[in-house]
């Protein structure tokens, strides 16, 4: 039996209303069918609005009951104030994307739905409303009561883990510890598995270039990151490491490995975001957006689009639905193989 899976809509006021309704009217024959069932948590007259402004004629009905859904529906997420509008920072955005996430949550963990697809928050009108949390992966891991989640970029065969994420450049060594790894191959390990690579093969990026070239540049790789991977090794998994920043990823364009683990943000959204959006070069428009974002160590399963709340495009029409439907798709994978983004020691 398929079982729904729930998009929150994020911030009522970027691009999150837009692409739901595109991606729906793409899926409308899926949906028609009952081979894919959506519900949308979040703001129906942000919905209504961007459904009437698109023309698509993709009818998004109101939930009747919990117990009882259609294939495609809307569920009002509490909020007060004025009505939220497009390209607008308002803490009343903030408090609608942080009420969708936490009834989505609720839904997932009490097995209603089969996981959770995230439109984009804006992280300043989140903290406007109360909730002071870095983003998506952190809110997660504290509704869910999870400690170490991680999150994973994916654009293609390009897999990307990562051991920090929203911290300072100064802070990333301190936070590659023995257990920070480990957490982190186990997690990416799993995930491989849940979409059906049985054996995956896994990169672990160097933190220094050229890998601390014998301690010149740092130790981390060589003290940290070494003794690590060999553990992993004679635990049977498929790990090579440390691979120096500035080849590991050409080595996973290539289908060397299945995934890498990158140290630290920006090491690890770089080279997924530079193939996955494309650009007009006479324009400099984007014209296409691809990647997903997925939370490892959660007891749900999380995906997400790979961008952010684009206020300076919102309501306009124009916004890219591409990432979206990519993430629909990896939740379905996820959750058709009966996998959560949970992992265990291998």
């Amino acid at each position: 039996m398929t079982r729904h899976l729930a998009i929150t809509m994020g911030d009522p006021a970027g691009i999150g209303p837009e692409i739901i309704v595109k991606a729906a009217h793409r899926l409308k024959d899926r949906l028609a069918a009952g081979d894919l069932k959506l519900v949308v948590i979040g703001s129906n007259p942000a919905l209504k609005r961007a459904e009437a402004a698109l023309g698509l004629g993709v009818a998004i009905p109101e939930v009747s009951s919990d117990g009882d859904w259609p294939a495609l529906c809307c569920l009002q997420a509490d909020a007060e104030g004025t009505p939220i509008e497009p390209g607008t920072l308002s803490a009343d955005g903030g408090r609608f994307a942080y009420k969708a996430i936490e009834r989505a949550v609720g839904l997932a963990l009490d097995g209603t739905i089969g996981g959770i697809v995230t439109a984009p928050l804006n992280k300043e009108a989140l903290n406007l409303a109360g909730y002071h949390y870095a983003g998506h992966t952190e809110m997660l891991a504290d509704l869910t009561g999870v400690r170490g989640s991680v999150m994973m970029l994916a654009h293609g065969n390009m897999r990307v883990s990562h051991v920090t994420t929203h911290v300072a450049l100064q802070d990333v060594p301190k936070r590659l510890t023995p257990e920070r790894l480990r957490l982190v191959i186990d997690l990416t390990h799993a995930a491989l598995k849940g979409i059906g690579l049985d054996t995956p093969r896994i990169a672990i990026a160097a933190l220094n270039p050229h890998a601390g070239e014998g301690g010149l540049f740092g130790r981390e790789d060589i003290e940290v990151s070494t003794p690590v991977i060999a553990e992993k090794v004679a635990d049977g998994l498929d790990i090579v490491g440390p691979v120096p920043g500035d080849t590991v990823f050409v080595k996973l364009r290539a289908g060397q490995y299945d995934a890498v683990v990158a140290m630290y943000h920006d090491q690890g959204h770089i080279p997924v975001k530079l193939l996955g959006f494309e650009v007009d070069p006479e324009t400099g428009r984007w014209v296409d957006l691809s990647g997903v974002n997925i939370t490892l160590g959660l007891p749900i399963i999380r995906t997400s689009v790979d961008h952010g709340t684009a206020f300076d495009i919102a309501g306009r029409g124009i916004a890219n639905e591409r990432s979206l439907i990519e993430a629909i798709e990896y939740a379905e994978r996820l959750a058709g193989n009966g996998a959560t983004t949970q992992g265990s020691a291998a």
